[in-house]
C-alpha cells in the first residue's frame, strides 16, 4: 500500500523568502549548503526544500547539483520529489524525471496532482509513448484525470506523440473552455502534419494564446506556405521574437532572401530584439545568396549582442557564411578567434579553404586537427579530398581515402567517390579510371546533375563527343536538370545582389 506523506506543500506555486531569492548562482548555493550541513543536514526540512527548489528550478544549469543534494536526503517529502521531477523534466536529460518517479513508487510515496504532469512532460520530450500511456493509467488510477493541470498535460502528450484520438476525447467537455487545452490539441495536430484540422481548431478557439499563433505560423512557414503564414502574422495581436523568427526562417527556407532581410528590418523598427535563432536564419540567407556586406553587418551585430563571445554554433555558421561568400580570410579570422571549437568548426574552415582553392592550408589544418586529437567525420574527409584534388595530390588523396576507412572506420559515401572521380579522371589524366568510377557512381544514384556533368567532361577532355551526347541523352531520359549558374558582380568592393537588396537596404 502506498502511504501518503503529508510533510511539506507539494504545490508548484512556491513562495520563497528574501534570503533564498538572493541565492542566484552556484557559489552562493554552495555556501548555504555548507551552512545547512553544519547545522545538521537532515534536521531542517524547510531549508532542504529551499535547497532543492533553488538548485533544481531557480538557478539555471544546476540540476546535477540538485541530484547530488537529493541523494543525501533521508526522507524527502512530496514537495521535494515533485520539484526534482519538474526540474529533471525541464533539463537536457528528461529521462531522469521518469527514473525519479519509479524511485518514488518503490519508496511508497503517494503522488499528487502535480506529480504526473511533470512526468508526462518528460515522456513527451522523449517521445516515450508506451511510458506515457502507463503514466496516463496512473493518472486515472489515482483519480486525477479531471484535474485541469493533469488533463491538459495528457492532451499535450497524446496530441504530440501519443494517440490523437485519445487527445480529442480528453478535449471534449469542460476542456473546451480552457485555452491551454485548445492550444495543446491545436499544436499537436499542426506538428504532426494535420494542418487543415489544426487550422480548423485554431479558427474555432474562443481565445487564442500566443503559442497557438506561433505554432500555426511556424507550420505554414515550414511547408513553404508563406502567404498563409504572413496573413496570420499580420493578425497576431501581440508578437514575440518566436513569431518574427518563424517568418524569417520561412522566407529563408523558400529562398526569398530579400523578404527575410526586410522582415528583419521591420523587426528592428518595432523594437523587437533579435536572438541567436534570428541571426542564424539571416546568416543562412547570406550564405545562400553570397551577400557578404549584409553578412558582415550581422556578424558585427552578433558581437554586440554576445559581448564579443560567440557560441560554437554561431561561430560555425559565420565561418561558413564568409567561406561561401568568398571571404576566406575573414573565415580564418573567425576560426582563429574562437575559444572553443567542435568538429563542425574544423569542417567549415577545411571545406571553405578547399573549395576556394587553398588546398595546402586546408590539408595543414586537417593535420593540425588530427594532432589535437579531434576526430574527423565523413564531412571532414570530403573537404580533405577536394583539397587534394584541387592541388593535384593524387597520392596523398588516395592515402587520406584509405585513412578514412582504415583508421576512422568511416565508410566512403557518394561524395567521397565523387571526389576520387574528379581527382583521377578530369584533372590528372587517368581518364579510363575516372570514367569507370563515375559510371559506377551513376549506377548508385541517377538524380545528381553534377555526376552527369563530370562524366560528360571526362568524355569531352578526350574528344569523345559521342560519349558526351550519350551522357546528355541519359540526363534527359532520367529527368535530371542541371542547376543554372549565377554570377556575382562586384563594384567598389560591394556585391550587387539586386534580388536580395534594394536601394533602401541598410
Amino acid at each position: 500500500m502506498i502511504r501518503k506523506r503529508t510533510t511539506g506543500n507539494s504545490s508548484n506555486l512556491h513562495q520563497r523568502s528574501t534570503l533564498w531569492r538572493k541565492c542566484t548562482n552556484l557559489r552562493t548555493l554552495k555556501q548555504i549548503h555548507a551552512f545547512v550541513i553544519i547545522n545538521g543536514f537532515n534536521s531542517n526540512s524547510s531549508a532542504l526544500r529551499e535547497l532543492i527548489y533553488t538548485s533544481a528550478i531557480a538557478i539555471s544549469f544546476t540540476i546535477d547539483y540538485a541530484h547530488r543534494l537529493f541523494a543525501h536526503i533521508t526522507e524527502p517529502d512530496l514537495f521535494m520529489w515533485n520539484t526534482m521531477i519538474r526540474g529533471s523534466a525541464q533539463s537536457p536529460n528528461p529521462f531522469l524525471a521518469v527514473s525519479l518517479y519509479t524511485q518514488m513508487e518503490r519508496r511508497c510515496v503517494r503522488p499528487d496532482d502535480y506529480t504526473f504532469p511533470f512526468v508526462l512532460k518528460a515522456c513527451t520530450k522523449l517521445s516515450w509513448v508506451n511510458m506515457g500511456c502507463v503514466i496516463h493509467g496512473k493518472v486515472v488510477k489515482f483519480g486525477f484525470e479531471s484535474n485541469t493541470f493533469a488533463r491538459n498535460t495528457l492532451i499535450h502528450f497524446h496530441a504530440n506523440c501519443g494517440d490523437l484520438r485519445v487527445a480529442s476525447e480528453l478535449f471534449d467537455g469542460s476542456a473546451k473552455r480552457d485555452v491551454v487545452a485548445w492550444s495543446a490539441l491545436t499544436t499537436g495536430y499542426a506538428r504532426r502534419g494535420k494542418l487543415s484540422i489544426a487550422r480548423g481548431l485554431f479558427d474555432e478557439m474562443p481565445v487564442k494564446d500566443l503559442v497557438s499563433w506561433n505554432v500555426m505560423i511556424t507550420c505554414y512557414a515550414k511547408r513553404g506556405e508563406m502567404q498563409s503564414a504572413r496573413e496570420l502574422f499580420d493578425e497576431v495581436p501581440k508578437r514575440d521574437v518566436v513569431t518574427w523568427n518563424a517568418m524569417i526562417a520561412g522566407y529563408v527556407l523558400c529562398g526569398s532572401h530579400k523578404q527575410a532581410v526586410e522582415m528583419f528590418e521591420e523587426m528592428k523598427c518595432v523594437g523587437e530584439r533579435p536572438d541567436e535563432v534570428t541571426m542564424l536564419s539571416l546568416l543562412s540567407a547570406c550564405s545562400d545568396s553570397g551577400a557578404l556586406d549584409v553578412g558582415e553587418k550581422i556578424h558585427c551585430a552578433l558581437l554586440e549582442i554576445c559581448s564579443g563571445h560567440l557560441s560554437i554554433v554561431l561561430g560555425n555558421v559565420i565561418i561558413d557564411m564568409y567561406a561561401k561568400c568568398g571571404s576566406i580570410e575573414k573565415a580564418l579570422e573567425v576560426f582563429r578567434g574562437m575559444r572553443e571549437k567542435d568538429e563542425s568548426t574544423w569542417n567549415s574552415i577545411i571545406g571553405g579553404l578547399a573549395f576556394h582553392g587553398h588546398s595546402e592550408e586546408a590539408i595543414c589544418l586537417f593535420k593540425e586537427m588530427r594532432r589535437m586529437k579531434i576526430r574527423p567525420n565523413e564531412i571532414t574527409f570530403v573537404g580533405v579530398l577536394v583539397a587534394c584534388s584541387h592541388a593535384g595530390k593524387v597520392k596523398e588523396g588516395r592515402r587520406y581515402f584509405n585513412l578514412m576507412r582504415d583508421e576512422y572506420n568511416i565508410e566512403p559515401n557518394i561524395r567521397h567517390y565523387g571526389c576520387m572521380v574528379d581527382m583521377l579522371g578530369t584533372i590528372h589524366g587517368n581518364v579510363e579510371l575516372g570514367r569507370h568510377a563515375n559510371e559506377q557512381l551513376l549506377k548508385m544514384r541517377r538524380d545528381q546533375s553534377g555526376d552527369y556533368v563530370l562524366l560528360s567532361n571526362i568524355y569531352a577532355s578526350q574528344g569523345e563527343w559521342d560519349g558526351v551526347e550519350r551522357v546528355r541523352q541519359l540526363m534527359d531520359d532520367s529527368g535530371v536538370k542541371k542547376e543554372p549558374g549565377c554570377s556575382l558582380i562586384e563594384a567598389d568592393n560591394k556585391a550587387l545582389m539586386h534580388y536580395l537588396f534594394d536601394s533602401n537596404s541598410k
